[in-house]
């Protein structure tokens, strides 16, 4: 029986090129600005911060600095995710940075891409200002202005 969840759990473990392809399949049903796939596919993730453009809230796109950058790479490592965008906001509860991402187990891809077409992708809560606070769940967003904004 052992030997069996075992090949089980590595048919459906993914690698780090197929999370690559994932992502960007989850990266087209999000109707963000063109240069978030074509950075992408370079190497380069994008952020969406809420902004202001007149009356209208718009999700501002950023490229992350290298502080940002390299917190990504730790929790990718740390949990076997791909992070292939993010948002940022400032909460009540602090500063907290939404990394949707792509897990390791491909069984869990076709849910996760139904739940993403909701408006509630899979992230990673990273809460810069009490770290004991960060989690995985979901949470709502909303394309606009090419980016995405956190609507719950």
């Amino acid at each position: 029986m052992t030997n069996k969840a075992t090949t089980n759990e590595i048919a459906t473990k993914a690698t780090a090129a197929e999370r690559k392809q994932e992502a960007l399949k989850r990266l087209h049903m999000l109707n963000l600005h063109p240069n978030v796939l074509r950075d992408f596919k370079q190497g380069t993730l994008n952020r969406s911060d809420r902004g202001k453009f007149g009356p209208l809230t718009i999700g501002a796109l950023f490229w992350l600095s290298d502080k940002e950058q390299e917190k990504v790479k730790e929790i990718e490592e740390e949990y076997g995710i791909t992070v292939y965008h993010m948002t940022h906001e400032r909460m009540e509860f602090g500063e907290l940075y939404d990394l949707l991402y792509v897990s390791s187990h491909k069984d869990e891809w076709e849910r996760d891409r139904q739940d993403l077409k909701d408006g509630y992708p899979c992230v990673y809560v990273l809460n810069v200002d009490d770290p004991f606070c960060s989690e995985f769940g979901s949470i709502g967003i909303r394309s606009v202005g090419g980016g995405l904004i956190r609507t719950e």
